[in-house]
């Protein structure tokens, strides 16, 4: 009796609480941001920049924000082609949502009872890293499906990865290629070469713990992957004695 009590409420509460808050944030989200101002404007700041500025003023830290806004155009081919192999092999097939990634990453999820929704895209990032938090939260993932869908069918191609490129999180206060190719090769982005465009792209998934430039198995391990990805495909032609 008691258990059966318990459902009775559990659902109850789903239907009064959960499902009008979905459709709240659903509805939201749908209407705003304006993400139309994306086509001319670059954004002058993201959520997870103030989310991270907010982090370091718990933790006592005077921190700030690198960045230096860079046109795709000025950005090295290697650089571009690096990233896309790396965080999404599909991007100019797709229209958002990369199905076969998200469900290899729940089938992960499953077999280590763990849920992380991996999986993202770089639409998918991008909407987060400008108006969401690193939340895994469910309703959060709501959010970020809504906003992508918008993203995609407002925003070119072109401008996504230009936008995503200038925001990424590359390093601790370092966002966007610009600040992350002369912090750790005290270059312009036009002028990385395909080892460090490969080096970059690798600390993606974890900017804050691993660094580029610096000796490392995953590093070592995760760039060469993605420089003989190049070599196969004709990006890169390797140089021999």
């Amino acid at each position: 009796m008691a258990r059966r009590k318990f459902v009775k409420n559990y659902f109850k509460a789903i239907i009064v609480f959960i499902i009008p808050a979905i459709l709240m944030i659903a509805g939201f989200c749908f209407i705003y941001p304006d993400v139309s101002k994306l086509k001319k404007e670059n954004p002058l700041k993201t959520s997870f920049m103030e989310y991270r500025e907010k982090e370091w003023r718990q933790q006592g830290r005077k921190m700030g924000i690198k960045q230096t806004w860079t046109p795709l155009s000025r950005i090295s081919p290697y650089l571009i082609k690096a990233v896309l192999i790396a965080e999404d092999d599909k991007f100019y097939q797709h229209e958002g949502f990369d199905f076969e990634a998200i469900q290899t990453a729940i089938e992960k999820d499953i077999k280590q009872k763990k849920i992380k929704f991996g999986g993202s895209t770089i639409s998918q990032q991008l909407s987060k890293n400008l108006y969401l938090s690193p939340s895994k939260n469910p309703l959060r993932k709501l959010a970020e499906a809504v906003l992508t869908w918008r993203i995609e069918r407002t925003l070119s191609k072109k401008r996504i990865l230009e936008l995503y490129l200038n925001v990424a999180e590359w390093g601790e206060g370092i966002f966007g290629i610009g600040a992350a190719s002369f912090h750790y090769y005290g270059k312009l982005p036009s002028d990385l070469n395909p080892e460090e465009a490969s080096r970059l792209a690798s600390v993606l998934p974890n900017p804050r713990k691993y660094d580029p430039a610096r000796t490392s198995g995953y590093v070592e391990r995760r760039s060469k992957l993605i420089y003989n990805i190049m070599v196969r495909r004709g990006i890169v032609t390797e140089e021999y004695d």
